[in-house]
């Protein structure tokens, strides 16, 4: 989705300044941490939680019941930054070349309405500048689909116009295609084989069809109450599919930002935002501070769980926060924490 807007709203500063200690006062909770109950009044959501990783260890802190540091859930686009990194990979493998049209990889797939695989690129796809429309506006993200299934669906709309940055789960789910026709596997198999096991991210998981989640887990809700712990994941494919930890995700992209993924060309490349007019790069999008400073990372949003990860250009300093249930009421919520954690605290 597109990057939301770095502006604190007037409560939240409130907020802030209300955190201020005299100078007896035992030590300042982190302003992110004071945050996280917001999360959970103002947003709606029955329970949050985040895990900072620092270079001077890890702070975890949650709000709210049935919700705990080891816990298993759905982080929903967060997926697309692994098939990204996947996909960089094959091309640092010369397996395939971002400018290959869809066409060249699969043959017939993208035709009707007005769209066209002869010149769709790979590089399109990854940075949301296909025009592909969005399966899901038509699903809702409840609808169970093969990924033939969710890319038909989308043809049946005319696509966007070529170049101009429209985020549409579509693409991620044809680079999943392009990930098997290029190593005769699955998406899933070499994100694990490449990803997953080699950084020791014990509590992630492609789970296919799998309606349950690994223990340990919580609950997680719609936005009404409703339980929907159980989930079919075909509802996103390789758009969506992912179910993770907190510390995992701190753990991936650490790892991705400080270059232990992607040769430094490849990495570049995937923070190269201006196919997207400085939007979106590949699998990552950038969020300029009030401060100044940027962070990268991705959100998450899936039935039942929203999720957001962001790290400093270098990965040395992490954020994971999630909600058990589908979305944030607030927007300004989000922004308000990343620069609660990010930004210099002055004094």
């Amino acid at each position: 989705m597109p990057p939301l807007r770095a502006l604190l709203a007037v409560p939240v500063s409130l907020a802030l300044l209300a955190l201020a200690p005299a100078a007896s006062s035992p030590p300042e909770t982190p302003p992110a941490d004071a945050l996280l109950p917001l999360l959970r009044t103002q947003g709606a959501a029955p329970a949050a939680a985040l895990l900072a990783r620092e270079e001077t260890g890890t702070r975890y802190a949650e709000a709210g019941p049935g919700i705990h540091l080891a816990d298993h859930f759905r982080a929903g686009s967060i997926t697309k930054t692994l098939i990204a990194a996947v996909v960089l990979q094959l091309a640092a493998e010369h397996r395939l070349k971002l400018s290959d049209t869809v066409e060249q990889h699969l043959p017939g797939l993208v035709h009707g309405s007005g769209n066209d695989g002869r010149t769709m690129t790979l590089r399109a796809l990854l940075t949301h500048t296909s025009g592909l429309n969005d399966f899901t506006l038509d699903t809702r993200g409840l609808v169970p689909l093969s990924p033939l299934q969710a890319v038909r669906l989308a043809l049946t709309h005319p696509p966007a116009d070529p170049g101009r940055y429209s985020y549409s789960n579509t693409n991620y789910v044809v680079l999943g295609m392009v990930i098997q026709q290029v190593t005769g596997d699955a998406y899933a198999t070499e994100a694990e084989r490449r990803i997953i096991v080699p950084l020791g991210l014990t509590g992630t998981s492609f789970p296919g069809s799998r309606t349950s989640l690994p223990a340990p887990h919580g609950r997680a809700y719609t936005a009404d109450g409703t339980d929907v712990t159980a989930l079919d994941p075909r509802v996103a494919g390789a758009a969506g599919e992912l179910v993770t930890t907190l510390a995992d995700l701190d753990r991936l992209y650490a790892a991705l930002l400080g270059g232990r993924l992607l040769p430094p060309h490849w990495l570049h490349e995937m923070m190269d935002t201006r196919t997207a007019h400085g939007l979106y790069g590949m699998g990552l999008f950038p969020v300029k501070l009030p401060c100044g400073t940027t962070v990268w990372g991705h959100n998450g949003r899936i039935t039942g769980s929203y999720v957001r990860t962001a790290a400093t250009v270098d990965g040395r300093r992490v954020l994971t926060f999630r909600v058990n249930t589908t979305a944030l009421t607030d927007p300004d919520l989000e922004p308000a924490l990343l620069a609660a954690e990010f930004c210099p605290r002055t004094q």
